[in-house]
């Protein structure tokens, strides 16, 4: 009687442990994106609720080629590396600049060239960087923009106040209602913005940075990385990536195999 109490024991705490192990376990059956759901037209929220942009179509025709599950996953934007250190998402795929965070990710190569420019009202007679001179100028948290900035305090030094915004959608609010000056942000999204809303703004001529878009995964994944780039490969060469880049740009502005 005492064995078997023993043995029925020791059978929980190992039917325990496996449910446990189970539980941390990730489910290699479906890729998870991580990405901001106010960045069109890479990631955003479609008038019916549901998560469209370039980037998850591209995403959700990998994982169908990869035979997995496309789960798309929101994630505020600052906190990102924690979403992907945990395990909640295999890979951050939203307009994601390589610039600067070189070291911090396992990256795909880039598919896509990106600048950060400057987007100003119509008639707020702001044509140049030099311009900027004492104004407030917005940017999102944690971004591209915001790093570039660091990057050229030559240019940031001048300005009167620099904010940090949650999103480019409530900074580009922000401008309209004249809260804020001008707003350094990603062209693809500045155009797109532009075209899709008719509001009165325009881009300047001038850069403040180039840059490249890749896939960034938790440092050190180069096998979900490997598959990835191989997919992301066949879709260019057999034109499905040129065909997303039309239906959301109206011309192929990817890179890879060119």
């Amino acid at each position: 009687m005492v064995m078997k109490k023993v043995l029925a024991s020791v059978m929980a705490v190992a039917t325990l442990a496996l449910a446990i192990a189970g539980c941390g376990k990730k489910d290699d059956k479906k890729f998870v994106v991580g990405f901001d759901q106010e960045f069109p037209p890479m990631g955003f929220v479609a008038d019916d609720g549901s998560y469209v942009g370039f980037d998850l179509d591209l995403a959700q025709e990998c994982a169908k080629r990869m035979g997995r599950e496309f789960v798309a996953q929101p994630i505020a934007w600052d906190s990102k590396d924690q979403e992907l250190k945990s395990g909640n998402i295999d890979c951050i795929w939203n307009g994601f600049t390589i610039s600067g965070r070189e070291d911090g990710y396992t990256w795909s190569e880039p598919y896509m060239v990106n600048d950060q420019v400057v987007v100003v009202k119509n008639d707020s007679g702001i044509t140049s960087l030099s311009d900027l001179a004492g104004l407030k100028v917005a940017v999102q948290k944690d971004s591209s923009g915001l790093a570039a900035l660091n990057d050229n305090p030559d240019l940031t030094n001048t300005f009167g106040e620099l904010v940090e915004i949650d999103s480019y959608l409530q900074a580009m609010m922000e401008l309209e209602m004249g809260s804020v000056d001008a707003i350094v942000m990603d062209e693809i999204v500045a155009r797109y913005e532009i075209q899709t809303s008719g509001k009165p703004f325009a881009i300047l001529d001038e850069a403040v940075a180039s840059e490249e878009y890749g896939v960034g995964f938790l440092l050190g994944n180069t096998a979900l990385r490997d598959e990835v780039q191989k997919t992301l490969e066949d879709m260019a060469a057999d034109g499905t990536m040129k065909q997303i880049s039309e239906k959301w740009f109206g011309s192929d502005v990817t890179i890879i195999g060119k």
